[in-house]
């Protein structure tokens, strides 16, 4: 008989306990309060960039009967029935409860009043926004977080996303000062200070009252704040409002032993709520490992919690801070070697031993680049030498030391995986050991790990090629090389193959050196460029023009249907807004593009690397939730970047609105409307392993937009690996999204003007590749099925009815005879 385990809590550790058992026997059934799927409450504060809730979603679940908006709201162990708030009713074999935290609010008079917030949860941001928008006040708003821990600021952050200026109260003599010392916290409140917060600390609201449309706050210390909004951010408790009649531990959370199980041998807790032997971790890694617990205990396992690692590394307002192990040197004996780079801005403890050769904890700010070769020595033997301004630490580390804290991975686990010839990279170590899939900071551990295994990849092309094809594109830019015989003759070995060839036939290309037909490019093409059309199974050929953002005249829909009809091609309107027509073959191809250019249209680029779609919404021409006009800017990009060579196919979208009905989050680059211009977001894709992209610029003209994207797609060109998209090249891009930031939008490298440049030339250049072919005999004589027959049809194509269409013949099936 199938058991039943209800789950109380949809959080993100309740959703790791239901992801981890959707295979199992049990029948799961989950109680979520909130109205919406789970959701990365870590990342809660990148909400405000896009206002897109669908952007924090975690992977759906599936394998269990999820109840959203569903709140729990009794128990009955003796008769093991959890009732919801509707009246529903489920009786359990086994319960977990994953209710996870409140926020604290100080009791501070006016707390209670219209424009105080508590900020933990997406509808609170949504509550926050609204004030800021009803306020009636020129200029920026004024906001006071209550709070200068890691919330208080993540709170301040969100703040100022929305345009307000805030003020940090923070009760201790310091920020974060949990996971900060005294010098790291000084540093911190420099940094922050000039992204227009204002911080007090060793202080605390007093109260808080009306004044016609604004709220004051009166600090203790006798400061009086004139606000818009207030943010109560200062810490959480464990939620126990269900009112089960068991233990709580000492500082709140139901208490549960060593396997996360509570006094009732049936009820389990996790995450936030619960005590594990009288103690409650406030993070998230504490709370996967609970889940992980759990789901064992519930497959009949043994396994036990093995205490938290409370190390952290994040980036608050830009600034990176990073605590792990002993970081307030609390050990007795502890020694602290302190490296303060005030003109640099950064902020390094190691915390050792007595005798100096033990580590046992330090503090990063500024700068937490050694954060990953560091936090897996923590009791280690290691000497304080190791840390450095800059960070870097060169030393063997233990078999049994802890890369990921998220899942307890550790380097021997990592290790094996490599060796075994399991993962060869570090998307596959991720894959088999989950190592670097939570917050991310051991990744670059997972490179380090990788080379020195000696899986370190060759940035060789190919075999004909030592070089990177990055390096290639600057030595063909470099030395204006024209053709492969002359490159592979000065640069390389041999005669080339079919690795190398389409890849400088594509960077010859992107140079904009003549058409992809000519003499010198011709033989490096692969059958798609060849014939400028994409090879289908059955030998024939696919013709896709052009359709930028969508739009179509009636005029051409007729043109592009009395083609179909009169060379038979097969219609498919794609997901990328245009319509393909399959079935021709090789000599009917210049014959179909002959009265497609005469009507007006040009070459898709369909089988290229190169820009496919601009795909977009009706925008404010139609929809009346549009805030800017989406197909204008859609047309306007595909058209400026069509024909644009690349390592790989690009593609893009611009959504009219939040609403993002065109999908641009699951582009190479896409566009989001917002109410002050566009939010420009790139490395997405779809495919095999989806991507959402990343948010590079927000709010910005149509202008910058452009120029930010100029710049973005001839980087990417430039020092992209060949076939690699754009979503990989940025998950290994040395610094990822913020060396990407600091290169085409602050233009760090002072290469934006040439980046702009390049782009230019592109669009000036620009002439559309299938005219050309029909306005050259020479071009034209190679589309013939039979050298010796032009213009005899190849006899093994053939064709069968299917939905009134014709199809390629499949085995066993009738034919259509062409």
């Amino acid at each position: 008989m199938t058991q039943t385990l209800v789950v109380i809590g949809n959080g993100m550790v309740g959703h790791r306990l239901v992801e981890i058992l959707r295979d199992s026997s049990w029948r799961i059934v989950v109680f979520g309060e909130e109205a919406r799927p789970a959701y990365d409450r870590v990342a809660l504060s990148s909400y405000v960039d896009t206002w897109n809730a669908a952007d924090l979603e975690l992977t759906p679940l599936t394998g269990c009967e999820l109840r959203l908006g569903e709140k729990a709201v009794s128990v009955d162990r003796e008769r093991r029935v959890v009732t919801g708030a509707s009246g529903i009713e489920v009786q359990y074999d086994a319960l977990v409860l994953a209710t996870g935290s409140v926020p604290f609010v100080p009791p501070v008079p006016g707390r209670d009043l219209p424009g105080c917030h508590v900020y933990r949860t997406i509808d609170d941001l949504d509550a926050i926004r609204a004030t800021v928008q009803a306020a009636d006040r020129p200029g920026r708003h004024s906001g006071m977080v209550l709070g200068g821990g890691l919330l208080g600021l993540e709170a301040a952050n969100a703040l100022r996303g929305m345009g307000v200026s805030p003020h940090v109260v923070e009760l201790a003599p310091r920020l974060m000062p949990i996971q900060v010392d005294e010098g790291g916290a000084g540093l911190l409140k420099r940094l922050v200070e000039k992204l227009d917060l204002t911080v007090h600390t060793g202080t605390s609201a007093s109260s808080i009252e009306r004044d016609g449309s604004r709220l004051i706050a009166k600090l203790a210390n006798g400061v009086e704040l004139d606000l818009d909004v207030v943010v109560f951010s200062a810490g959480i408790r464990p939620r126990t409002d269900l009112d089960l009649g068991l233990e709580l531990g000492p500082r709140g959370g139901y208490l549960v032993d060593a396997a996360c199980r509570t006094a009732d041998p049936r009820v389990f807790a996790i995450g936030e709520c619960a005590s594990v032997e009288g103690v409650a971790y406030g993070l998230v890694a504490p709370g996967y490992a609970m889940a992980e617990v759990v789901a064992d205990q519930l497959s009949g396992g043994t396994k036990v919690f093995p205490g938290a690692d409370l190390s952290t590394k994040l980036k608050l307002l830009g600034v990176d801070v990073a605590s792990f192990g002993d970081a307030h040197a609390t050990t007795e004996g502890a020694l602290e070697v302190v490296v303060n780079n005030a003109v640099a801005g950064t902020y390094s403890k190691l915390v050792v031993s007595d005798d100096a050769k033990t580590l046992l904890g330090g503090v990063l700010v500024g700068d937490a680049s050694a954060y990953p070769s560091l936090r897996p020595l923590v009791g280690k033997e290691v000497p304080a030498a190791l840390l450095q301004p800059g960070g870097a630490v060169d030393v063997e580390m233990p078999a049994d030391a802890q890369v990921c804290s998220c899942h307890a991975v550790t380097k021997q686990t990592i290790t094996d995986a490599i060796q075994s010839g399991v993962a060869c990279d570090v998307a596959e170590l991720k894959a088999c050991t989950k190592a670097g899939t939570g917050c991310g900071s051991c990744v670059p551990m997972l490179k380090k790990l990788l080379t020195d295994c000696g899986v370190e990849q060759s940035k060789a092309l190919c075999e004909h090629f030592t070089y990177s094809r990055a390096e290639l594109f600057e030595i063909i830019r470099a030395t204006r090389i024209t053709t492969f015989t002359a490159l592979v003759e000065k640069h390389g070995t041999g005669r080339g193959c079919d690795i190398c060839k389409p890849a400088v036939a594509s960077i010859l290309a992107s140079l904009n050196n003549g058409h992809i037909l000519s003499e010198t490019q011709v033989s490096l093409q692969d059958t798609n460029d060849r014939f400028l059309a994409n090879l289908q199974r059955n030998g024939t050929y696919s013709v896709v023009p052009r359709i930028p953002g969508g739009e179509i005249t009636p005029e051409k829909l007729i043109v592009i249907g009395e083609v179909a009809r009169d060379f038979g091609l097969y219609t498919k309107i794609t997901g990328g807004q245009r319509i393909d027509l399959f079935g021709a073959t090789v000599d009917q191809l210049p014959q179909i593009w002959r009265r497609l250019v005469d009507a007006g249209f040009e070459s898709g680029h369909a089988y290229g690397k190169a820009l496919r779609t601009v795909k977009s919404c009706v925008g404010t021409t139609w929809c009346r939730y549009g805030v800017q006009d989406s197909v204008g800017l859609a047309i306007e990009l595909e058209l400026r970047y069509r024909g644009l060579r690349s390592p790989h196919k690009l593609k893009s979208a611009v959504s009219g609105c939040a609403r993002e009905c065109a999908e641009a989050r699951g582009k190479d680059f896409g566009v989001i409307a917002t109410e002050n211009g566009w939010n420009l977001y790139v490395g997405g894709n779809g495919g095999f392993t989806p991507r959402h992209a990343d948010l590079l610029v927000s709010d910005v003209d149509t202008e910058t937009l452009i120029k930010v994207i100029d710049r973005f797609l001839m980087f990417y060109i430039r020092t992209a690996d060949r076939l690699q998209r754009t979503s990989a090249w940025l998950e290994g891009l040395d610094g990822g999204l913020d060396h990407l930031r600091e290169v085409v939008v602050d233009d760090k490298l002072g290469i934006c003007d040439e980046l702009e440049a390049a782009m230019a030339a592109h669009v000036e250049d620009y002439a559309d590749e299938w005219k050309g072919v029909l306005e050259d005999p020479e071009k034209l004589a190679r589309f013939t099925s039979f050298v010796n027959a032009p213009g005899t049809p190849d006899p093994t194509i053939s064709f069968r009815a299917e939905r009134g269409q014709r199809v390629p013949v499949q085995l066993g099936i009738p034919e259509v005879v062409r």
